[in-house]
């Protein structure tokens, strides 16, 4: 594990190097040469996990937060921020979170670099077709946000309400409890809805990405043998107001499926899940802890898989 640690590590510096090398210059008539210049790591530091804290720690100890001409360069600064948060996965979270807050802290110097940056974050840690997205980092950039006193509390409005929901059903902790409909008008609730692994899979009718998941989740053998060994159900849930959608839709779900919509409408109405984007997917265990949250079809399939 050390070894292939250390692989992935020396490949990221070897991208961040490459980034470093980059230089360009600002308006015409000036020569001013930008690059973003990497730290270097004492050599008196050898093991890998000790790196890339290090590195993580100091990414942007040379990065000039006053120089605003940087925000129209995104070669230099978003490579520098996808860079940043690729180096995430090889430190605890204790050291992304200060790291996080210490640059947006940095960042803070001038309210133009400060938006950009929280820009940036948004764009590759919260974006639903972000292939970094990542919650708990971007919980930390949020804390930040509404810790800046460089934004006024109008500013501070929606950060506060994405906070808010990020904190919701987070992985480890028991999911909001919430009450669904079948077709036959009988009703459930998740609680009451008892398996192994239940797989929560909230969709739209004439969603296109909601059928790709529901024929990935049909075709799949290893979901098909769970589903037949009684180890897990898919409760299939459609959380909008078009109940004449969701009937004509009906024939289309797996009989051996839980198919049900959200009569009272809640689910949207008072975000007791962050539904960002349809479909979401969240898997919870027997006592309804959520254990995977907002992923995708392959990371379902791979968590049974083990």
């Amino acid at each position: 594990m050390r070894i292939k640690i250390l692989f992935l590590l020396s490949f990221t510096l070897i991208f961040s190097a490459c980034n470093g090398q980059q230089t360009k210059k600002t308006e015409a008539g000036n020569t001013k040469e930008r690059t973003f210049q990497m730290v270097s790591v004492p050599s008196v530091i050898t093991e890998p996990e000790e790196r890339a804290a290090y590195l993580v720690k100091h990414y942007w100890d040379k990065f000039d937060f006053t120089d605003t001409a940087l925000i129209h360069l995104p070669e230099i600064t978003e490579q520098a921020t996808s860079n940043y948060i690729d180096m995430m996965k090889y430190v605890p979270a204790k050291v992304a979170s200060s790291s996080i807050k210490e640059m947006m802290n940095k960042a803070s110097v001038d309210s133009a670099m400060f938006v950009y940056f929280s820009g940036l974050y948004e764009k590759y840690l919260y974006d639903p077709n972000s292939p970094m997205r990542d919650e708990s980092l971007y919980i930390y950039v949020l804390e930040a946000v509404l810790e800046a006193p460089v934004l006024d509390e109008v500013s501070k409005i929606r950060p506060a309400h994405l906070l808010e929901l990020a904190l919701k059903n987070r992985v480890g902790e028991p999911a909001t409890d919430f009450t669904y409909t079948l077709a036959d008008g009988k009703k459930g609730t998740l609680y009451h809805t008892k398996a192994d692994y239940l797989l929560l899979f909230f969709y739209n009718p004439d969603c296109h990405a909601c059928k790709e998941i529901t024929d990935q989740l049909t075709a799949s053998p290893l979901v098909t043998e769970w589903i037949r060994n009684n180890k897990l159900k898919i409760l299939a849930v459609y959380p909008d107001e078009d109940l004449e959608a969701w009937k004509n839709h009906i024939s289309y779900m797996p009989a051996s499926w839980i198919n049900s919509y959200d009569s009272a409408v809640s689910l949207k109405n008072d975000e007791i899940y962050d539904l960002k984007a349809i479909p979401t997917l969240y898997l919870l265990d027997k006592d309804k802890k959520v254990v995977l949250k907002d992923v995708t079809f392959n990371q379902v399939e791979n968590y049974l898989k083990q």
